[in-house]
């Protein structure tokens, strides 16, 4: 049990890192495709 901070530690900062990167990946996805025009989106 004197692991356990150590497991948490790591849980934490694999989850946040993780939530971190779609965070940003989807928050630069809606700037890049405000730059696209509408007939050019094919997934609209």
């Amino acid at each position: 049990m004197k692991d356990l901070g150590f497991i948490v530690a790591s849980w934490a900062l694999t989850l946040g890192s993780v939530g971190l990167l779609a965070l940003v990946t989807i928050r630069r996805a809606r700037e890049l495709s405000s730059r696209v025009p509408d007939e050019r989106k094919p997934w609209v």
